[in-house]
C-alpha cells in the first residue's frame, strides 16, 4: 500500500473551526460493510446500531495545555513551546518542541508570563526541533505545575487556523477524561455527551476505558511512499484488567465491541493473545495499522474525517476496506460534511 493511495482533495473550508453547538448533535455517517451502503444520521442516532451487552471502548486520556509562548533572553524574540512530556518530576525536566528551532541553543534562558513568572534553561537538544527544558521554579511541585499550566494554552493542531478560545479549553477534552497527558484529543469521543452516555446506560450498552496518551505524531506527515516503511512515534497505554474482562466477555458472547477512535483501535489492537482475546499491558505502543491488516478486539469503530494521507486515514481505511472509506470520503465532500478534529463522524459496522 502506497502513501499516494490516500491524496484527495479537500478545500480548506471543508476543515471545521469550531465544534457543533451540542457535543452528539454533529452529523453521522454510518457505513455497513456487509452491504455496503452508506447512511446520513446525527451522532445521537449511533444509539440505534447497538444492543444490551454490546460494548464502547473509550479513551480516557486527559488533554494537558501543553503551547505555551515565552520570549528568548537578551532578544526577546518570541518563542512557541510546545510541552510533549514531562521527563524528571523533582528536576523539573520536560521534552518539548520550539519553534523557530534554529534560534534555540544549549545554554539559552526562555521567559514566561508577565514579569517573567516562568523560568526555563534549554538543557540538551534531542532532535532538530526537539529540546530539554529544565523550569527554575523553588517552590513546591503543585504550585510549579499550577503556574506552568496557567501559562500554557489549549493545544488545538495547526489546521484549525484560529485562535484558541474559552470555549476550546472545555470541548477539546472529552466528558470522560480522566488520566492526563496528552497532547492532543482522543477525536471521535469529543462527540459524546452526558445525555447520551445514559441513554446508551439504560439501553444495556457497557462502556471500557483503555490510555493512550495522544502524542503529535498523530499529526505527522508520512514521508515515505511506501508505508511499511514509516515509523509511528511511541505513545504511552495502559489497558487495565477491567477493560479487558468487559471487551472479552463482549467476544465471547458474540456481542459488538466498539473502538471509540483511532487511538483506541491502536491500543486494543497493539496487546491481543493468539486466540484474539485482550490482554492487560502498560507501557508504549508505535503500532502502524495500514491496509490490509486483519483486526482482532472490535468490529465496530466511531472516527472522525481525517486528513489526506494522515495515518488516521489509513487505519480507518484498514478497517472499513480501502475502496469503501475511499468512496464514503468522496461522498462526505460531496454532501459538505465537517472534516477534521471538530468534524463530523462516521460509524463503521
Amino acid at each position: 500500500m502506497k502513501l499516494s493511495k490516500f491524496k484527495y482533495e479537500l478545500s480548506p473550508e471543508k476543515i471545521a473551526l469550531h465544534p457543533a453547538d451540542n457535543r452528539d448533535e454533529s452529523r453521522l455517517m454510518v457505513l455497513n460493510r456487509a452491504n455496503r451502503t452508506i447512511e446520513h444520521r446525527l451522532f445521537k442516532d449511533v444509539l440505534d446500531y447497538f444492543d444490551d451487552k454490546d460494548v464502547f471502548v473509550f479513551n480516557d486520556t486527559k488533554v494537558f495545555p501543553a503551547r505555551l509562548y515565552g520570549n528568548k533572553e537578551k532578544t526577546g524574540a518570541e518563542i512557541e513551546v510546545f510541552l510533549l512530556r514531562e521527563l524528571n518530576r523533582e528536576q523539573r525536566l520536560w521534552d518539548v518542541l520550539v519553534d523557530p528551532a534554529r534560534k534555540i541553543r544549549i545554554g539559552n534562558k526562555l521567559y514566561f508570563g508577565d514579569d517573567d513568572l516562568l523560568v526555563a534553561e534549554v538543557i540538551d537538544n534531542t532532535t532538530s526541533r526537539g529540546r530539554t527544558l529544565r523550569f527554575l521554579f523553588d517552590g513546591p511541585y503543585d504550585e510549579f505545575k499550577d503556574t506552568l499550566y496557567s501559562l500554557g494554552e489549549t493545544p488545538l493542531p495547526k489546521f484549525i487556523n484560529r485562535q484558541v478560545q474559552p470555549e476550546d479549553k472545555d470541548r477539546y477534552q472529552t466528558i470522560f477524561a480522566k488520566h492526563e497527558g496528552a497532547v492532543a484529543a482522543p477525536t471521535a469521543g469529543l462527540h459524546f455527551s452526558r445525555e447520551l452516555l445514559k441513554r446508551l446506560e439504560i439501553k444495556g450498552v457497557d462502556f471500557a476505558y483503555i490510555t493512550l496518551h495522544v502524542g503529535l505524531g498523530n499529526f505527522r506527515s508520512v514521508d515515505v511512499e511506501d508505508l511499511t516503511k514509516h515509523k509511528m512515534d511511541s505513545e504511552q497505554i495502559w489497558i487495565r484488567d477491567e477493560a479487558c474482562n468487559m471487551v472479552n466477555s463482549a467476544k465471547e458472547s458474540k456481542r459488538n465491541v466498539c473502538a471509540v477512535g483511532t487511538t483506541v483501535m491502536r491500543t486494543l489492537e497493539s496487546s491481543v493473545s493468539t486466540q484474539g482475546f485482550l490482554k492487560p499491558f502498560e507501557g508504549w505502543t508505535n503500532k502502524f495499522i495500514f491496509p490490509p491488516y486483519e483486526f482482532s478486539v472490535a468490529n465496530s469503530m466511531i472516527t472522525n474525517f481525517h486528513l489526506p494521507y494522515s495515518t488516521l486515514l489509513m487505519m480507518v481505511a484498514a478497517f472499513g476496506g480501502y475502496d469503501f472509506v475511499m468512496e464514503a470520503y468522496h461522498s462526505a465532500i460531496k454532501e459538505n460534511y465537517r472534516f477534521g478534529t471538530y468534524g463530523d463522524a462516521m460509524l463503521i459496522i
